[in-house]
């Protein structure tokens, strides 16, 4: 059984980057995947949602990044879904970026952690949630990754500055990670009574191709909610359109192999 290990990654802020993260984890799991989320973000939402404690002074990706931690000591499972394993973010993890500047072989420090710990547990997904930037927690995500999940809103100037996150991959896999390629493009924040959401959806799919899962998200007010409880929208509100629809974009996204991943 191979591991898939998805960096989902957008410098953009606000374009459903962790709530993709957490749902797909938790739609992913009912369907009898076990999933790791690994949260690279400062701001610690992805651990939130799923209910793990972030405060500083517990083991996460920060210890692992810069101690060399072994990962199974940072590992806590998501209390409400429990075929979820997380790593979770301190704020601790907002110095990383400046503490690894100076670290040897800096780029591959997740990397190899993930693949140390993969060495004794069985799982059919690693998500990890990158922060809104391309910086060195980002670019160690890239490099311990294998494919790629790009997030894009349904609003205006949703493909702005893609063209620099596509480069930044192309570079990695050239001199970093030749594995690495884009896998999918997740549609969120989708208004269908709106023709802008309409015609967003419709320049990504022209630009993308086959890339783009068929299912948007759409924008719900259950999504928003759910991690002010500790909890994904899935075990939040499982009957809602927004816990379906990322059910259904985690069918979707499980059914792609290998050799349809996109340059």
């Amino acid at each position: 059984m191979t591991t898939r290990i998805v960096a989902l990654a957008n410098q953009k802020g606000g374009v459903g980057k962790t709530t993709s993260a957490v749902n797909l984890a938790a739609a992913l799991s009912e369907q009898g995947c076990r999933v790791l989320v690994i949260d690279l973000d400062p701001q610690g939402n992805a651990s939130t949602a799923l209910g793990v404690d972030h405060r500083v002074g517990v083991a996460g990706s920060y210890e692992i990044l810069i101690d060399g931690l072994a990962m199974s000591e940072a590992v806590t499972m998501c209390p409400e879904v429990p075929e979820v394993a997380v790593v979770p973010a301190t704020i601790d993890l907002a110095g990383a970026e400046i503490e690894l500047v100076s670290t040897v072989a800096r780029e591959y420090r997740l990397a190899r952690a993930v693949e140390r710990y993969l060495e004794t547990q069985k799982l059919d997904f690693v998500l990890i949630d990158c922060p809104p930037s391309l910086g060195l927690l980002t670019l160690n995500a890239l490099v311990a990754a294998q494919e790629v999940l790009i997030p894009i809103q349904c609003e205006y100037y949703a493909l702005e500055g893609l063209g620099q996150l596509l480069k930044t991959v192309e570079l990695v896999r050239a001199h970093l990670n030749p594995e690495l390629m884009v896998s999918a493009i997740l549609l969120t924040m989708a208004d269908a009574r709106t023709r802008l959401s309409g015609q967003v959806a419709e320049e990504v799919r022209a630009h993308f191709g086959d890339a783009v899962l068929p299912t948007a998200i759409p924008r719900a007010v259950r999504l928003s909610e759910a991690p002010s409880y500790g909890q994904t929208v899935l075990t939040y509100d499982p009957t809602s359109v927004a816990a379906d629809a990322y059910r259904s974009a985690a069918q979707e996204f499980a059914a792609i192999t290998a050799k349809e991943t996109h340059n």
